[in-house]
């Protein structure tokens, strides 16, 4: 884990505070690096409800209930299967907020785009987000790093709506 994620961590964790969000994760490319950075400090981990590491067409579809033909057609990374990947990790889950990360980290296979990273949040409140990164082609490791601080740094955001919302 990198400086720059142990500090985002630790941002996530000031903005949860004792509100009660929960956080749900549907894991793919990242493999379970979001919530094991997550879960490695012990002011936020208690708000992680669960995380699912579904990297392969099989996991999106038997954990998620997701149609294995269509993660299958664009092999499991795209816009709409990434909130589809969201939306099931919330309404499988007791958290308030549910993160889906999806995307090509490489090697390149099949004319991948590698460095294309999809992420979705879902929450409690009816809230859908989506964001596409491309990262480039930095490497497998540092694109799966780039990856997790991008979804921390939304999970910084969301929460802060969140809790400025709840306060008026």
């Amino acid at each position: 884990m990198t400086e720059r994620i142990e500090d985002l961590v630790a941002r996530l964790g000031e903005q949860i505070g004792s509100s009660g969000v929960t956080l749900a994760a549907a894991e793919s490319c990242t493999g379970g690096m979001l919530c094991g950075a997550i879960t490695a400090n012990p002011a936020v981990s208690g708000s992680l409800e669960r995380g699912m590491v579904v990297y392969s067409p099989y996991a999106k579809a038997d954990l998620l209930g997701l149609d294995l033909e269509r993660v299958e057609s664009c092999d499991g990374v795209d816009r709409e299967l990434t909130i589809d990947m969201a939306k099931e990790a919330l309404g499988r889950s007791r958290a308030s907020i549910a993160i889906a990360i999806a995307g090509f980290a490489g090697p390149r296979e099949k004319g991948e785009d590698v460095g294309l990273v999809h992420f979705a949040i879902a929450t409690s409140r009816g809230e859908l987000i989506h964001r596409e990164h491309h990262f480039g082609d930095p490497g497998r490791e540092t694109v799966c790093k780039r990856a997790v601080e991008t979804a921390l740094s939304l999970l910084i955001d969301v929460v802060r709506t969140q809790r400025a919302a709840g306060s008026e």
